[in-house]
């Protein structure tokens, strides 16, 4: 019995490590296509560290990357620049795969 109960510790803690760093990718994707569309916003840095911020927390609305796509397409937008969601998600998908090597690099 304790060689299950020791295999399910594994694979629980492994699920837990797992879940971590998708949560770390997430929140660095987030910061990188922040920085990304604050450059397109033609923000100062200081102004695009605390944008940076502002997506990061955007994330935390709702599950999955519709409430990070929303909160850059409307901020995009009345910046005056011409962007879609396609864009957007194409953006993401870049910054992630920038984050996952970033983290694992780490």
């Amino acid at each position: 019995m304790t060689t299950f109960e020791d295999r399910e510790r594994a694979f629980e803690s492994q699920f837990a490590r797992e879940e971590d760093f998708a949560f770390r990718v997430a929140a660095r994707r987030n910061k990188l296509v922040a920085h990304w569309a604050a450059s397109l916003m033609k923000l100062s840095a200081d102004d695009a560290d605390a944008y940076a911020k502002a997506v990061v927390q955007a994330d935390f609305e709702e599950a999955g990357d519709d409430d990070v796509v929303r909160k850059l397409l409307g901020d995009l937008t009345a910046a005056g620049v011409e962007i879609d969601d396609a864009a957007i998600r194409r953006a993401l998908d870049e910054h992630a795969a920038e984050a996952q090597r970033q983290l694992s690099a780490a």
